[in-house]
């Protein structure tokens, strides 16, 4: 009876780990905005050592002080929630309500804005790895979810960035090669127990995942692929400014204030792919949230809406085309998605923004959600610049979740062949 109890017990576990379900980012609903994580007072893409001192912070357009929740999920290197119970990754604990925010003040758009600090007295971070923060309102329902990441600095990641070596890609793709080092850690089993993440520009949805090393030297693990570490080198993001949300400058082409807020209609765009590369220094799709004239842009800041416009008739009726950028996450959701207005030939999107300063694009993916980077509306270029994040995974034998043991960044600046 016993062993028929065990053996029924070991299969629940075994099945709780395999099917786990992998946890994806939650868009917020019409009314949260700016969803952002901030270090330093600046924007800035969820990866930190463990350690450091970050803020999540958001609006609420419905502007009422609404009570808010956090709560927290470790994750393995696949985004599965992790072996680790929640004493094991956190010191203290979470579900606790957000109890910094600060209604605007001096703007046409009601909201409150929201902020956590991390680490807090009541949350404070174990362990590196994959993270997901989750925001619940009174009724513990997820309104809105976040991937952050927390490394530790263990190993020496040096890597390049250089253009592809297949004739076919050399004009369009950037390859990433690097090479793993430390003297602190004797890998075990490395083409199993070492797995990398690469990012460009700090996005998620256009990730490259599970590449072992090519070889290894000693304990040096050395990644030199031709084709598992490149990226589509895309173009240089698009932007406008509009810290004075009243003046129609650098590329608004007109202001109006009808309907309660202000509306910001830039200039129409066209589509780049075909073109001669052009360099225009850009943010990497960051945004800065910016009011002149103003003391707290956090609170003071105005939203607007911005009239996007894109002439690409060559898409229409084949994949969507979204608008995105760091100021939504790159969400390919419903409020993203462009229109198409027959009569004018011409896509159409209106979004809420905050003002300041924004980077953005334009984005073609299918009905999955799956971005179409080879057939960018803005091309594809080897001289695009671009920042490129290698995060080191490492789980040693019998050990129960996934480690984050280095991090680099470098820029394709300085590409070479």
């Amino acid at each position: 009876m016993f062993r028929n109890f065990y053996a029924i017990l070991l299969l629940v576990v075994f099945s709780m780990t395999t099917y786990a379900q992998v946890e994806t980012e939650i868009v917020p609903p019409y009314n949260i905005k700016t969803v952002t994580f901030v270090q330093n007072g600046q924007n800035i893409i969820p990866i930190f050592q463990l350690g450091d001192t970050f803020e999540l912070q958001f609006d609420d357009l419905f502007g009422n002080e609404a009570n808010y929740y956090y709560q927290i999920v470790h994750c393995d290197y696949d985004w599965k929630p992790s072996q680790l119970s929640i004493n094991e990754y956190l010191q203290g604990f979470d579900n606790q309500r957000i109890l910094d925010y600060t209604n605007s003040y001096n703007a046409l758009q009601l909201y409150s804005h929201y902020k956590i600090q991390f680490p807090n007295k009541n949350t404070r971070f174990r362990v590196s790895g994959n993270f997901i923060i989750k925001i619940l309102n009174e009724d513990r329902e997820v309104v809105f979810s976040r991937k952050f990441i927390l490394y530790e600095n263990l190993v020496s990641v040096t890597s390049q960035v250089k253009r592809a070596r297949t004739v076919a890609d050399v004009n369009t793709k950037q390859n990433m090669e690097f090479t793993i080092k430390s003297s602190n850690i004797t890998f075990q089993s490395p083409l199993s127990n070492v797995k990398i993440l690469l990012l460009q520009n700090g996005q998620f949805n256009t990730a490259i995942t599970n590449v072992k090393p090519m070889f290894t030297i000693g304990n040096d693990l050395i990644y030199k692929y031709d084709k598992e570490t490149q990226f589509w080198g895309g173009n240089e993001f698009r932007w406008f400014e509009n810290k004075d949300i009243r003046n129609a400058v650098n590329n608004v082409a007109r202001i109006d204030s009808q309907g309660g807020v202000y509306n910001g209609y830039l200039y129409p765009d066209e589509g780049r792919a075909g073109q001669p590369y052009t360099y225009n220094p850009d943010y990497n799709g960051n945004f800065l949230v910016k009011s002149i004239n103003t003391e707290n842009s956090e609170i003071e800041a105005d939203y607007a809406w911005i009239f996007f416009t894109l002439s690409a008739p060559s898409y229409y009726g084949k994949k969507d085309i979204y608008v995105n950028g760091m100021f939504n996450n790159y969400a390919l959701s419903a409020e993203n998605k462009m229109d198409y207005n027959a009569e004018k030939g011409v896509y159409e999107k209106a979004i809420m923004i905050k003002q300041g300063f924004t980077n953005y694009q334009y984005v073609v993916a299918d009905k999955s959600g799956k971005v179409d980077s080879e057939n960018a509306i803005d091309g594809n270029y080897f001289q695009t610049e671009n920042n490129y994040f290698t995060l080191v995974y490492y789980k040693e034998n019998n050990q129960r979740y996934d480690r984050i043991i280095g991090k680099t960044v470098v820029t394709s600046e300085n590409i070479i062949n």
